[in-house]
């Protein structure tokens, strides 16, 4: 038998890193070659984080991004794209090179609730990410002012039935997990209520303090410094079970079983990156997030950690686009 070889010429070879970019700019993933994947990363690594610098998304990013550059043997660089929900952050992701050399942080709003809100989404949050690890969660919070007559959960979901459609509550803004989270809790009990959304938490814990808003829903890191202070009153968490920084406030699933409202942030990929890379990726992480300082960090900002390796990760983005797309809606939320 005749073994046949091919000889590439030179100024071909040449020719192919710039036909490989012409082939990715047009949606054609181009897997690098079995020795760049062993010998990855090269060269410094991107973060995109979809949100301005400050907030959750991008406090996990900088804090992890020291640990896994020493780990890792390069730098790695955060890059906030704010804007839209977080869909210009996670559009530049989606069409990044699926070369293990940009990542993004995506969201809750970004990866799962942006599908069912936004009628024209830049990319397909299933179709165009490979998920690589979830970074963190925290709890929604339902909260109430200390002059509303609410002292419970079962109070306020007594108060809902009684006046169907008549009792308003705030969120951080329109599409925000906060937002579903009141959505959800008006679907369960079957009484509407009116969302009044604000700017971001600070205008709405004012408007709390002040009394020109009786209920809210909001993150509970935010939230919990004023109620520990006694200025408002935490009726309920969206976890599934009680938090270990305040484990006098009820679940919410006490009162309505099976209410889970969670706001999480986690690691992603463009889709066709190498698997090799993205569990490689997924263990550094893991081994991160058990790190002393980032654990009690964790604690203090009211944030837990699920270990879950990237096909478990994956399966968690796919219920939370299902079940957030639905109450969205069923609610028929839209945002501009």
């Amino acid at each position: 038998m005749t073994r046949v070889t091919m000889t590439i010429p030179h100024r071909t070879r040449r020719l192919m890193p710039a036909l490989a970019a012409v082939l990715a700019a047009g949606g054609i993933a181009v897997a690098p070659p079995a020795a760049a994947q062993e010998d990855w990363p090269r060269r410094p690594i991107r973060i995109i984080v979809p949100f301005a610098a400050g907030g959750t998304s991008d406090i996990m990013a900088r804090l992890v991004s020291p640990l896994l550059s020493a780990s890792l043997g390069q730098p790695l660089v955060v890059d906030n794209r704010s804007g839209a929900g977080g869909n210009i952050g996670a559009e530049a992701c989606a069409k990044a090179p699926a070369d293990g050399y940009t990542w993004c942080i995506g969201t809750i709003s970004s990866h799962a609730i942006n599908a069912a809100v936004y009628p024209r989404l830049p990319y397909d949050i299933l179709r165009d990410f490979a998920p690589v690890a979830l970074l963190g969660s925290q709890a929604n919070a339902l909260v109430v002012g200390v002059a509303a007559p609410e002292k419970s959960v079962a109070d306020l979901v007594a108060a809902m039935r009684a006046r169907p459609g008549g009792i308003a509550y705030g969120s951080p803004g329109i599409g925000t997990s906060a937002h579903l989270a009141g959505e959800l809790l008006a679907q369960t009990i079957g009484a509407g209520a009116v969302h009044v959304p604000y700017r971001g938490s600070a205008q709405l814990l004012s408007d709390l303090l002040s009394g020109n808003l009786s209920v809210a829903f909001d993150n509970f890191a935010p939230l919990w410094p004023t109620a520990r202070e006694g200025r408002v009153r935490v009726l309920g968490v969206g976890s599934p079970e009680r938090l270990p920084q305040a484990p006098e406030v009820p679940t919410i699933a006490e009162t309505l079983p099976g209410f889970v409202s969670l706001s999480w942030s986690g690691l992603f990929a463009p889709a066709g990156t190498p698997g090799t890379i993205v569990r490689r990726l997924n263990e550094e992480v893991l081994r991160v997030l058990n790190d002393p300082a980032v654990v009690r960090r964790y604690e203090e900002l009211g944030l837990t950690f699920t270990p879950f390796d990237p096909a478990g990760f994956a399966a968690f983005v796919e219920d939370e686009v299902r079940k957030w797309g639905e109450v969205a809606r069923r609610a028929n939320i839209r945002a501009d």
